[in-house]
């Protein structure tokens, strides 16, 4: 039964909602959704709070399910604010929450959305702790963390920031680890304390919100990993012959004017300007005028994913842990539709080098450097990236290949030299100059030279869209930034470039284009 007071709209959205099909409640949730939290009903969601909470009593499980996410969007609005008017409403049926908690199952998709709705009330953490703890509902230990983290205030005697995604769980740390992020942590204002622990909050929201939607929708998700390689030992990465830089003399030029590079003994030199490039351990540093950050000094948050680029053990650890589930949330890859497997064979299938090099640009720790060195062949691969800790992992792995450390944005190499470039799960880590990248794709790359991409776009359903964007990254403190699919079409056709295969499911964008004569 609807309240006569709920007014007319909302009362035609909860009506459908109430009355949908299986196959239509996706549909009817995101138009109900649309009028109490989006933009149609933002002023009047204290209105219609009482309403949602009331119905909770009445409905099946699966539409509960619903509710609760959608009571969470609404208490979420007012974040970093816990007292506010709609947050208020919302925790007005705490009672009731805490009693389907109880009685929701291990596992199931109602305890799922339950948890992220009862992530926003910080002022009854050791209630809701007290039942999320019962031993028969065997809460997931990653669920757990999150919801022990959302419910934690900052303590600026004794912060602790950033390792919270996924969950805090996901983090195994060692003593050195432990002070690393204490000397980080130290050095920031009280300003900057504040606005890191409000991110981390709303990205440990994000992830748990993200989790549920889905759940409700199509059943609990696995947070899977890839198995943990052991951590690389804290020394210099193995040196590569200076032959294997020389051997790609032709292509490399120096990034402050242009010129040749001339190879011998431990550095580069310009031939063209006094420039001096160092070259040590198997990387040659041709980053000369960029940064290895887009923040500027005007920023009040840290970048911590540039310093925990600086521990030994990120490359792995990323690969394993913190990619798969970055991937679930920028590709909709809850349901495991893309594995590695299905991204190396994208890879090798669509890689169809023109005579020159081959470059993996922001290549990372190596993954996929290593997938395309068995497609194309060592002697003719250049790995490139900004992180120097990637590249020394990288180096370890693949200590033929040449690694080149430099930005995307403006590539140290002579027009038309590749015969293919490979820019994987990177673009979106530049968003606001991904043009550019493009652009300077397009000017290396040899006619007829192959570009394999992939990257993610905005999800259609406005629920994960919001989820999505909520998720601040320490390297994006305004949030996550992803793309139209028509934006990258136009930088693709700018560049010269053809699209020849554009494919993915969920969020992914998977596109190989062919630089044209």
């Amino acid at each position: 039964m609807i309240p006569a007071t709920t007014s007319p709209a909302v009362t035609e959205r909860l009506a459908a909602f109430l009355g949908a099909p299986a196959d239509r409640l996706e549909d009817e949730f995101i138009r109900l959704a649309g009028t109490v939290w989006g933009k149609e009903g933002a002023g009047d969601a204290v209105e219609h709070t009482p309403t949602l909470v009331a119905l909770l009593d009445t409905v099946d499980e699966r539409r509960r399910g619903y509710l609760a996410v959608l009571l969470g969007l609404l208490a979420e609005s007012e974040h970093p604010a816990t007292d506010g008017p709609v947050t208020a409403a919302v925790r007005a049926g705490l009672d009731r929450y805490l009693e389907l908690l109880r009685g929701s199952g291990a596992n199931t998709p109602l305890t799922v959305a339950l948890v992220y709705l009862l992530s926003h009330f910080p002022e009854s953490r050791e209630r809701i702790l007290s039942v999320a703890r019962r031993e028969e509902l065997a809460l997931d230990h990653h669920d757990l963390s999150r919801l022990e983290r959302a419910l934690r205030r900052l303590d600026p005697g004794a912060p602790d920031l950033g390792r919270c995604w996924p969950s805090p769980a996901a983090w195994r740390l060692n003593d050195d680890e432990r002070d690393f992020d204490r000397t980080w942590i130290e050095a920031l204002t009280a300003e900057q304390l504040t606005v890191n622990w409000d991110n981390d909050t709303r990205t440990v929201l994000a992830y748990a919100g993200m989790r549920a939607y889905w759940a409700v929708r199509h059943g609990v998700p696995e947070e899977t990993a890839h198995p943990m390689a052991p951590a690389p030992e804290a020394t210099t990465a193995p040196g590569t012959d200076p032959g294997a830089f020389a051997r790609h003399g032709a292509a490399l030029r120096c990034p402050v004017c242009r010129g040749g590079l001339s190879f011998g003994g431990g550095s580069v030199r310009c031939t063209a300007c006094p420039a001096v490039h160092p070259l040590a351990g198997g990387l040659l540093d041709l980053s000369a005028g960029t940064t290895h950050s887009a923040a500027g000094p005007e920023d009040t948050t840290a970048d911590l994913l540039q310093k925990l680029a600086a521990m030994p053990s990120m490359g792995v650890y990323y690969e394993s842990v913190l990619r798969p589930a970055f991937l679930r949330i920028a590709g909709m890859n809850w349901g495991n539709a893309v594995s590695q497997e299905d991204e190396d064979a994208y890879i090798v299938r669509h890689t169809r080098p023109v005579d020159g090099p081959c470059l993996d640009l922001a290549a990372g720790a190596g993954r996929w450097t290593a997938v395309l060195a068995d497609a194309v062949g060592d002697e003719r691969l250049i790995a490139q990236d900004m992180a120097l800790p990637m590249l020394n992992t990288l180096r370890r792995r693949l200590p033929r290949v040449p690694a080149v450390v430099a930005s995307a944005l403006t590539l140290p190499y002579d027009d038309a030299v590749f015969g293919a470039v490979n820019c994987w799960n990177a673009l979106q880590a530049f968003p606001e100059q991904a043009d550019v990248a493009i652009a300077e794709i397009g000017r290396v790359l040899k006619p007829g030279g192959t570009f394999t991409l992939m990257t993610f776009r905005w999800a259609d359903d406005p629920v994960d869209r919001y989820f999505q964007e909520s998720h601040h990254f320490p390297s994006r403190p305004a949030g996550m930034l992803l793309f139209e699919r028509e934006e990258i079409g136009k930088w693709l056709a700018d560049a010269g470039l053809t699209v020849r295969e554009e494919s993915g499911p969920g969020s992914f964008v998977f596109i190989t284009a062919v630089k044209e004569a």
